[in-house]
């Protein structure tokens, strides 16, 4: 029996821009915009009761127009979410000669979660709107 199993590549994942994004233009004119983002994940330790912070680095390169359009508005801090694929490249460490495998996302799709030129969290919550839960008002889900 022949089993066909679907593959599936989406990556869809919400942070923070660890540094300034660096753009670039190769030699046949495409600009790649490449950025790091910082996606915490907060949690309660069963053991302590102590809230505490896990935090992934994650490479995302965005290529064409798109990254032409956001390389003046984004900036270390940035909130922005990001839809992509991932995608693996391998280099050689200088240092010690060894080959190494680096997962980035490669972004169809970048959106910038604060308006341009403003700061983030200038929401609902500063027009007089609900103010958002804190990570404390939340209760951990259960898997």
């Amino acid at each position: 029996m022949d089993i066909r199993l679907l593959s599936q590549n989406v990556v869809l994942i919400a942070g923070n821009l660890t540094a300034d994004p660096d753009y670039k233009v190769t030699s046949g004119g495409r600009g790649v915009l490449h950025m790091r983002v910082a996606v915490n994940r907060r949690y309660q330790d069963k053991a302590s009761g102590e809230w505490k912070d896990d935090t992934t680095f994650i490479g995302v390169d965005v290529w064409g127009d798109e990254a032409a359009r956001l390389k003046d508005r984004l900036h270390k801090g940035s909130p922005v979410h990001v839809e992509g694929r991932l995608k693996s490249r391998e280099y050689e460490d200088k240092a010690t000669g060894q080959k190494r495998t680096v997962i980035d996302i490669l972004a169809n799709r970048v959106q910038a979660l604060e308006k341009a030129g403003g700061a983030a969290g200038a929401g609902a919550a500063g027009k007089g709107g609900p103010a958002a839960k804190s990570d404390e008002d939340l209760e951990e889900v259960p898997f």
